[in-house]
């Protein structure tokens, strides 16, 4: 007996979505060797650099996990971009302070982001441009802000800051 398969109603866009995310973070990766970090790493001195922050609080912001984390923040150590400081206020908490190299850094990384950016809503017509960005904030500040509960574990996508 042959069946026929449903016929889809309505456009994939989770996998659309999946797609375009997974495209954008190749091409934010391939960007970023020039400046020999990586997104991830940039995006932890960018929010260090916001204000004085924990290593926890940091994981948080740039939705890292904590093994994730720590070998992050081991790297930009090595590199001479960021270190760990007793913090000014609790003296039992360690914050991540952004040297005058990661400074730069994040100088250099907001360009790289800021351009790779461009470079995709630049490939939309005009019009469909700020169509696309509102649509987006919309939908993460609104319906999708939050995941749901399952019973089947999903893997946490990075959420859109700023």
């Amino acid at each position: 007996m042959t069946t026929t398969p449903p016929v889809r109603q309505i456009r994939d866009i989770s996998g659309l979505l999946d797609h375009a995310s997974h495209v954008l973070a190749t091409r934010m990766s391939a960007a970023f060797t020039e400046l020999g970090i990586t997104p991830r790493a940039y995006c932890v001195l960018f929010h260090a650099q916001e204000a004085e922050r924990t290593q926890i609080q940091l994981a948080e912001l740039a939705d890292l996990d904590k093994t994730t984390m720590v070998v992050t923040v081991d790297e930009l150590e090595k590199a001479g971009l960021a270190e760990r400081r007793p913090s000014a206020t609790d003296r039992r908490a360690r914050i991540i302070s952004v040297t005058e190299e990661g400074e730069r850094a994040v100088v250099r990384g907001t360009a790289i982001a800021d351009r790779v950016h461009r470079e995709l809503l630049e490939s939309l017509p005009q019009p469909e441009r700020e169509v696309l960005v509102s649509a987006l904030t919309h939908l993460v500040e609104g319906h999708l802000a939050e995941p749901v509960e399952s019973e089947r574990t999903v893997r946490r996508a990075r959420r859109a800051r700023g």
